[in-house]
This record gives C-alpha cells, structure tokens and sequence, in this order.
C-alpha cells in the first residue's frame, strides 16, 4: 500500500486535506499525495486551524482507499508514522505521542494529525502537519513553551519524551515585513525539506496503513507520553493508564475504577 504517486504539490492552497478530498470523491486512487508550501485554512482537531510561515512546515495529506474495519486503529498508526518520518530526517530527536495523536519532541507539540474519513464511500484522507523549520520566535508567545520544530530545536530539547504539554496548533503566519533570518534561511532550505519529509512520511505511512492491529499497539504503546501523567478532560480527572485494544484512553479515576474515554480532549493537571 505505496503512497506519493500520483503527488500533487501547490505553491499556496487554502487545505490540502480539502484538496486530497475532492481528489478521492473523483476517483483518485489509493496512495494519491497532496502538499503545499503555504495553506490559508488548514484545519486541526476540534476545529482548530493550522497555519505555518511559507515553507516552515510539512503540510500533507494522502488518500487511504479502500477504507474498511482493518483500519479502525488508524488514528493511532499515522502518529506512528509521523515519528520514524521525522526520527529519520533528524536521528538526534526521538518522539513521542500525546494521545490521541499529536507527535512530540521532549514534550513539545512537532506535528499533529487529522484524519477525514467517508466509510461509505470506501475512503479517507489523513491530513499531516509538522513543523520543520519554524523559528523559536516566529511561535506566538502562547506557544513558544509547548511548540517545536524539526530542524530548529535547541539541542538540549532534542531527546526524549519525558514531559507532555497540551498544544492547540503550529505558528500563525508573519504578518507583512521584510524577511527575518530565518525566513531567509527557509527560502533556500525550506522547499527541499519539505520535499524529503514528504518522501519519508510516504515511506512509512506503507508500512503502518498496512500493519496488524497488534503491532500498532504495542508500538503505540512504547511512544506513550501521557501514561503515568495526572490529566483532566470535560467530566472528570485521573491519572492516564495507556490505551485499550481499541485505541481508547485508559484513565485511572481518583475513587480506583477504570474509565475509558473514546474521543475529546485531555490537559494535563500537573508537572
């Protein structure tokens, strides 16, 4: 199950998953690729909008077809994926994954997933962004503490997934001045890193699209960064205890019993 052929890359689009799901309800097949340089209404989970400087990140999304029961835990295989892609542009960093799919790097939000999917129509488009070379300061100050990128993170922050932050989004845009250092960095560099990460998301999306359900797991499993943290979520609070065979929240509630929580979101509580 190959992805990158056909690949369909724009300068400036307003969402390449809308782009990828208009490709796939016209028929386009199984491993179709769409990227971008720049895109005006990229989306997030819970409705939330992704937006990067102009190659500053990895904007991508492919079609899964056909879309079946094998793949009810692809939520949580795409994030997999996200991290050897990204482990394998940069060998330094190693990450981690904030249930139930925002890849980290040292607690810090690298890439967040979102994935579309039209069972009746026997498809899905997993939309992927991941911050590659973003500046520190390009961040907005809200989320200059919990976002990170690829090639621009300090070193004392490029190993291990110790703590875990809640991130809404990536960087807003630059407003309209004359080019910083690191944009100027990113006009030369920036179009080739984006290429590579996308020619090795593809290669791993092949191998985790298609892997057994066990395997996903136990993976999925070894990259927890919530495991063990007290956390909240809209009705309650306790402290997360891993994922179940279907890829839910396992939460330890503070009277003993076990909750799981199938969708929505989880904040951390403490350090």
């Amino acid at each position: 199950m190959s992805f990158g052929a056909p690949h369909h890359h724009y300068a400036r689009t307003d969402s390449t998953n809308t782009r990828a799901r208009e490709l796939a309800a016209a028929g386009a097949p199984h491993g179709t690729v769409v990227t971008a340089g720049a895109q005006t209404e990229g989306r997030g989970r819970q409705g939330r909008s992704w937006t990067a400087p102009p190659g500053g990140a990895l904007l991508y999304s492919a079609i899964v077809r056909p879309l079946d029961a094998r793949h009810a835990l692809l939520p949580l295989a795409i994030p997999l994926a996200v991290c050897e892609a990204a482990e394998a542009l940069e060998p330094a960093v190693e990450c981690g994954v904030k249930w139930p799919n925002d890849v980290q790097i040292a607690g810090r939000k690298l890439a967040g997933v979102l994935i579309e999917a039209r069972p009746q129509d026997g498809w899905g488009v997993i939309g992927v962004g991941m911050n590659l070379a973003i500046a520190p300061e390009e961040f907005p100050p809200e989320l200059r503490e919990t976002a990170i990128s690829l090639f621009e993170s300090p070193p004392a922050t490029r190993t291990g997934a110790e703590a875990a932050f809640d991130s809404t989004s990536a960087v807003t845009a630059p407003g309209d001045r004359g080019a910083t250092a690191p944009e100027a960095a990113r006009g030369a560099a920036g179009p080739a890193a984006a290429r590579r990460a996308a020619e090795a998301l593809s290669s791993r999306l092949a191998d985790w699209v298609a892997a057994a359900q066990p395997s996903i797991l136990a993976a999925w499993r070894q990259r927890d960064a919530l495991r063990g943290r007290d956390i909240a979520w809209e009705g309650g609070s306790g402290v997360a205890d891993g994922v179940d065979d279907r890829g839910y929240l396992v939460v330890i509630a503070p009277d003993g019993t076990r909750v799981t929580i199938g969708a929505g979101e989880v904040h951390l509580i403490s350090s």
